[in-house]
C-alpha cells in the first residue's frame, strides 16, 4: 500500500509539472521528450536488472494497457489547457469508483459492502475539498472524464497482468506513449527552452517512478483494496499548491482531507482484519 501512495505522489508532482508545460507546448511534444527523460532511469534498470521486454500470452491485453495509458496522458494534458487543475483532479478521483467496478468482473476480487461505502464516502470527501467550478460541465470536462476512465481501465488491467515484470510493463508503457507523441508532435512544435526541456525530462523521470510504485503495488496487492488511496492524491496536491503557489487550504479542503483519510484508512483496516481472521494452516 505504501509504494502506492507513494506512487501517487509522484502522479502529484507529474500534474503540476504537466499543467505549467501544456501552456506553451504541445501534448504530443510533451508525451515524447516525457518519454525521453523517462529512458535516462529506464536504461540502466532495465540493464543492472537484466530484464527481458518481452511480452509472454495475452499480447492483447498488453495492447490494451498501451492504449488506456496514451488516451490517460493525452487527455489529462489536453483537459488541463481548458480546465483548473483542481477540476480536472474530481474527475480523475471518480477513477477508484471506475476501479471497483471493474474489478469485480474483470479481476473476480470480491468488493464487499464496507469497500464500496469507503470508495463513495472518499469521492464525497473528493467532492468537499475540491468545490468543481461551472466549467466542470464543459466540453473539455468530457475529455477529463473520459481520461480517468481509460486510467482506471489501465489499473484495473495492470493487475490482471502482474506476472509480468513491472518493469517490462512501465517500459513499453513508456515506448508506447513516447511513440504516439512523436506522431503527433510534428504538427505542433515549439522548441523549447533548455529550462522546459529539463523540465519536460524531469516529467519523464517523475511519471516513471511512479508508473514503477504503482505497477509493482498492483503486483502485490487487490486492485479494489488499492483504489481508495487515490484520494491520497489531493492531499499532494494541496501541501504542493500551499508550498510553491501559496494556496492556503479553506476549511472545506481540510474537511474534505479529513474524510477522505478516514476512507482510506477504514479500507486498509477492514483488509488488516480479514488478514489477522483468515485461519492458519497447522501439520497434521
Amino acid at each position: 500500500m505504501s509504494l502506492y501512495v507513494v506512487g501517487l505522489f509522484f502522479f502529484a508532482v507529474n500534474d503540476a509539472l504537466g499543467k505549467w508545460l501544456v501552456v506553451d507546448y504541445s501534448v504530443g511534444q510533451i508525451m515524447m521528450l516525457r518519454a525521453v527523460g523517462a529512458s535516462m532511469l529506464l536504461v540502466p534498470m532495465l540493464l543492472r536488472q537484466r530484464v527481458g521486454l518481452r511480452l509472454d500470452g495475452q499480447l492483447w491485453l498488453h495492447a490494451a494497457r498501451i492504449v488506456c495509458s496514451i488516451a490517460d496522458t493525452y487527455s489529462f494534458y489536453l483537459s488541463t489547457r481548458a480546465l483548473p487543475l483542481a477540476d480536472v483532479m474530481t474527475f480523475y478521483l471518480a477513477a477508484p469508483l471506475i476501479i471497483v467496478a471493474l474489478s469485480a468482473p474483470l479481476l473476480g476480487e470480491r468488493v464487499g459492502i464496507g469497500g464500496w461505502a469507503a470508495v463513495v464516502v472518499g469521492f464525497a470527501g473528493v467532492m468537499v475539498a475540491l468545490h468543481p467550478s461551472g466549467d466542470a460541465l464543459s466540453p473539455s470536462a468530457l475529455v477529463a472524464l473520459f481520461g480517468a476512465t481509460m486510467f482506471a481501465l489501465s489499473i484495473t488491467i495492470t493487475r490482471k497482468l502482474r506476472g509480468t515484470h513491472w518493469l517490462t510493463l512501465v517500459t513499453h508503457q513508456t515506448i508506447g506513449t513516447g511513440l504516439f507523441g512523436a506522431a503527433t508532435c510534428t504538427i505542433v512544435w515549439v522548441t523549447p527552452s533548455l529550462v522546459d526541456a529539463g523540465l519536460m525530462f524531469l516529467v519523464g523521470i517523475v511519471s516513471s517512478a511512479c508508473f514503477m510504485c504503482i505497477t509493482k503495488a498492483l503486483a502485490l496487492a487487490p486492485a479494489s483494496l488499492l483504489a481508495p488511496l487515490q484520494y491520497t492524491s489531493i492531499i499532494w496536491a494541496v501541501l504542493m499548491g500551499w508550498m510553491f503557489w501559496s494556496d492556503v487550504p479553506t476549511p472545506s479542503i481540510l474537511i474534505g482531507i479529513a474524510i477522505i483519510i478516514g476512507s482510506g484508512l477504514s479500507v486498509f483496516l477492514r483488509k488488516r482484519v480479514a488478514i489477522d481472521r483468515r485461519p492458519v494452516a497447522t501439520d497434521a
